[in-house]
């Protein structure tokens, strides 16, 4: 199916015109739904689509997933059936939904959204936070040095990132705690306290769905092989304390003690009518 042919599909599942959930985006995630066990899940407007039922009813028999199981904490087993099979499965629930003919045996696996829960969608072993945005960097910058001096010579050349905590990764809507730490006024001693300045950014995840032998390298022509989706991240900020601490070697507390993940990923699938040309790096990237 090409993407005219997908864009002029209509669903038998109400939903509103200016969704960010229509029958073209199709994400996966994990959800309890109606207190049960948590299973691997999709979303279609403001209805969950429960994946383990749509495998009882043999709806992905032909895609040889009768034995996989989507009663799962979370989504690492599913990506690890690699992007053809996941990549099937989207469809697959793209055609059931699309064709009215299927309503009256899919249509069990629909649960409204506020009837669910959603969980943090992956086990989430290491990730790190790295700013490829040059007006980002600059504002940045500018917080804690001479605004003559935001961008260090390096930030041209390559990814600037960090480690971050990924025990304190958490689905959106869990409530964030101020956190407290040392920070330095302009005079005196460092104080120890609240953050007076909690900050939280609109960034995004990249979820990778597919291992790397550790000392080899991966091009970035074939990051895509390596990319399962996207999600909304955020890591919250606690700049007072980060400024603090920052040098000599970046930071640390006051990034690590939460970072937000949206329940929904999207696959590089779905985006990739979004796709647009980034901004000529300068200098060339070293690859």
């Amino acid at each position: 199916m090409d993407l005219k042919q997908l864009w002029a599909l209509t669903s038998w599942v109400d939903y509103r015109a200016d969704s960010d959930f229509p029958i073209q985006n199709i994400p996966f995630g994990i959800a309890l739904i109606e207190d049960h066990r948590p299973r691997v899940v999709s979303r279609i407007g403001d209805m969950v689509i429960d994946l383990a039922q749509l495998n009882a009813q043999g709806f992905f028999n032909d895609l040889g997933l009768k034995d996989f199981n989507f009663e799962s904490s979370y989504l690492n087993s599913f990506i690890a059936l690699g992007k053809l099979r996941t990549g099937a499965v989207r469809h697959k629930i793209i055609e059931i939904f699309s064709e009215s003919s299927w309503q009256d045996r899919a249509q069990h696996s629909l649960f409204p959204l506020t009837k669910c829960k959603m969980l943090l969608p992956i086990q989430i072993g290491d990730y790190t936070d790295f700013y490829s945005s040059i007006e980002h960097a600059t504002n940045i910058g500018t917080m804690f040095r001479d605004p003559d001096n935001a961008l260090l010579p390096n930030w041209r050349h390559l990814p600037v990132g960090y480690h971050g905590r990924a025990s304190t990764i958490v689905v959106s809507g869990t409530d964030i705690k101020r956190p407290m730490g040392q920070t330095k006024p302009p005079e005196g001693s460092p104080l120890y306290g609240p953050s007076r300045l909690l900050d939280f950014e609109l960034e995004m995840g990249f979820v990778i769905g597919k291992d790397s032998e550790m000392g080899t390298q991966i091009k970035m022509k074939d990051a895509e092989q390596y990319i399962f989706g996207l999600a909304l991240f955020n890591d919250w900020s606690a700049r007072d304390i980060q400024k603090w601490e920052y040098v000599p070697l970046g930071p640390f507390l006051g990034k690590n003690f939460a970072s937000t993940l949206s329940p929904w990923i999207i696959t590089l699938e779905a985006l990739e009518p979004f796709r647009m040309k980034g901004p000529t790096q300068e200098p060339a990237v070293l690859d």
